[in-house]
């Protein structure tokens, strides 16, 4: 036990230093923590000798992952996603595993081992897509979606992957047998803890809560994601399973914001030690005399899986932009291919010299899939700029430049969280025109829905600046905090138009010269607005003349913060929901086309018993004033105000929760 600690120390040591000099080097996190194994792995130093251990602990990390995947994808968004997670992901599925054992018997292996082999290479990795996705910002864009679409489904065949394994050992015809009394214990698994999770789970984060204990409260999230890994591996299925359902059952409560946020370090340290035990399994000296036949496979992996992405995607409806990217986030293999050829490996299914080179392949392709997946949308665009004629990568560019065509004397906002949004909306309210750029996707899919002229994209691009009309515009206002990014804005704005004024809010006042230098009109420190803010309130609790505490200026600071109640989340913003206080949110809901209120009028949905508000209606490029007797189409963005827990509660009852 205590050499298992000190190869623990170890590892976590070796990490810390490696992710320090990754970071240093902007390399991706992930990349490190495989660098990492490979260093201290058998093929290497060889500091670390019982992987079994190590392997058990990382397991942990993907149970977290698939736990806290599960809150941000509740039951009534899988539902409604059901045509991606089963047309895209099925497919996907399908037709890989078919085509790698087609070529796997072409190349003279047994019909069980082709299938086999087919299975593990279809997979791709839960881990590092939705983590790379995640820290890119990217994973509730369309692109994102359709690859964690895929990813669901393919979790859920991996699970018959698993339970086919010891079927293709046994001789005979019990193979249906076994899948129908896989398939019954799933569903009834299913059904109780769907029951647990609406009854149960709820009732027991209200009391837990109540105790204002954030230990109490982190050991209960850890326990039930625990609980439920440890339930699917008693049914004989898949432990990661267990843990998405259970996630996805708290993701239809409002507990789940503030449960992401307090698994968020264990997730993440235990995901680095899977990731450090991936690494491990690469040993260069038996690699090396085989590196044709490693980089061959590797290549024709990554390029056969982003095709047929790619094909789905475009028989389905998407764009060739979104479907090749998605495509790219899909193209390695994944964890559970490990666990695949570890099951068969018991089996006596696959020899080790054969197992060893499927599993440096999925390795290989997993270190490349942070770049791949970091610029996705650069590789996306420079194929298709160099394979169509006209390059859907610049329809972006094409559509900003139409909608913001016609404007002159507006005003271009760059960055769109509170503080953008609070300026819009003055704006909007003295009828300046203006329009908004943001990298949040989550931010600008909920602005455009609610009706916002908001475009994603990089404002330190030039290109992405002239399409703004950045040459007919009267302000540019940058709103981010990092000083280093509206740096980089402010002088992609002084090439294109060096007279026109550039307002930047900053943090405090210490790179107030910096930006002043590169031609920056007004700086406005939140520190100093919020020192003078509370000076106001001191002079007037100590009974000081109003008309000494500035009183225009103060009436002025009431009714700006007034205005700044109620944003549009974006990635970072769901996790300030969870200190505690009752932010007040606007949030726009889509209804597909099986969503409950579609066809009902407003009254009919009785959403004032949640205590949102409707606000507006958009319906194609026109907005609806939300009357009692409107009612509602599939197609509709209702944008909802209120608290969290509120507006969640309302688009429920509006999807059909």
């Amino acid at each position: 036990m205590h050499g298992f600690f000190a190869e623990l120390v170890i590892i976590l040591t070796a990490s810390a230093l490696v992710l320090a000099a990754f970071y240093r080097l902007r390399l991706p996190p992930t990349l490190g923590y495989l660098t990492t194994g490979l260093l201290i792995g058998p093929g290497a130093l060889g500091l670390v000798g019982n992987q079994e251990a190590v392997q058990y602990l990382a397991e942990f990390g993907v149970v977290f992952l698939l736990f806290s995947l599960g809150l941000e994808f509740s039951l009534s968004r899988l539902l409604a996603m059901r045509r991606l997670v089963f047309g895209l992901g099925g497919g996907q599925v399908l037709i890989c595993t078919a085509a790698f054992m087609a070529v796997g018997l072409g190349f003279g292996l047994s019909p069980p081992l082709a299938l086999l082999m087919a299975a593990v290479l279809a997979l791709s990795s839960t881990a590092v897509v939705t983590r790379e996705l995640a820290r890119n910002g990217e994973l509730y864009a369309r692109h994102g979606q359709l690859g964690v679409a895929v990813l669901l489904f393919q979790d859920l065949a991996a699970v018959l992957f698993l339970i086919l394994i010891p079927a293709l050992a046994t001789e005979g015809d019990g193979l249906p047998l076994v899948l129908a009394i896989t398939v019954a214990k799933g569903l009834v698994l299913f059904a109780a803890l769907i029951g647990i999770g609406k009854w149960v789970l709820p009732r027991v984060f209200f009391e837990v809560a109540k105790t204002h204990s954030d230990e109490l409260f982190v050991l209960a999230a850890l326990l039930v994601a625990l609980l439920a890994a440890l339930l699917t591996d008693a049914f004989g299925l898949s432990m990661t399973l267990g843990a998405f359902i259970a996630g996805m059952m708290l993701g239809e409560s409002h507990f789940r914001h503030r449960i992401e946020v307090e698994i968020r370090p264990f997730r993440d340290v235990l995901l680095g030690i899977f990731f450090v035990s991936v690494g491990m399994l690469l040993v260069p000296a038996q690699l090396l005399p085989r590196w044709p036949a490693l980089l061959g496979l590797t290549a024709a992996l990554l390029v056969f899986k982003t095709v047929i992405v790619m094909v789905l995607g475009r028989w389905l409806g998407e764009d060739r932009l979104t479907s090749l990217r998605a495509a790219l986030l899909l193209a390695q293999g994944g964890e559970f291919g490990f666990a695949l050829l570890a099951v068969a490996g018991t089996y006596r299914l696959i020899d080790p010299g054969q197992a060893t080179l499927v599993a440096a392949s999925i390795v290989l392709s997993m270190g490349l899939t942070p770049l791949i997946v970091r610029h996705n949308g650069r590789i996306a665009a420079w194929f298709l700029r160099h394979h169509h004629p006209l390059p859907a990568a610049q329809a972006d560019l094409v559509d900003v430049s139409g909608a913001t065509g016609a404007l002159s004397g507006h005003v271009v906002i760059c960055g769109y969280g509170r503080v953008g949004q609070a300026v819009g909306r003055i704006l909007s309210r003295e009828g300046v025109a203006f329009v908004a750029v943001d990298e949040d996707p989550v931010r600008v899919q909920e602005a455009l829905l609610g009706g916002e002229n908001v475009f994603y994209g990089d404002a330190r691009r030039p290109a992405l600046l002239h399409a703004l009309g950045i040459a007919r515009a009267r302000l540019v206002v940058v709103s981010f905090t990092d000083h280093r990014q509206a740096l980089a804005i402010v002088r992609a704005v002084r090439e294109l138009a060096p007279e026109l004024p550039i307002l930047v809010r900053t943090t405090d006042d210490r790179h107030r010269d910096i930006l002043k230098q590169a031609g920056v009109t007004a700086v406005v420190p939140e520190t100093f607005e919020a020192s003078l803010t509370l000076a106001s309130h001191v002079l007037a609790l100590l009974d000081f003349p109003m008309e000494r505490v500035q009183q225009s200026v103060q009436g002025v600071r009431e009714e700006r913060y007034g205005v700044l109640r109620g944003y549009f989340h974006g990635q970072r913003s769901r996790i300030e929901d969870t200190q505690g206080q009752a932010l007040e949110v606007r949030h726009a809901v889509r209804l597909p086309d099986d969503a409950r209120a579609v066809g009902q009028r407003l009254d009919e949905l009785d959403l004032a018993r949640t205590g949102a508000e409707v606000r507006s209606v958009r319906r194609g490029a026109g907005e609806l004033t939300p009357a009692d007797d409107l009612r509602l189409q599939a197609g509709d963005a209702v944008v909802l105000f209120g608290t969290a827990s509120q507006v969640e509660n309302a688009e429920r009852r509006l999807l059909g929760g």
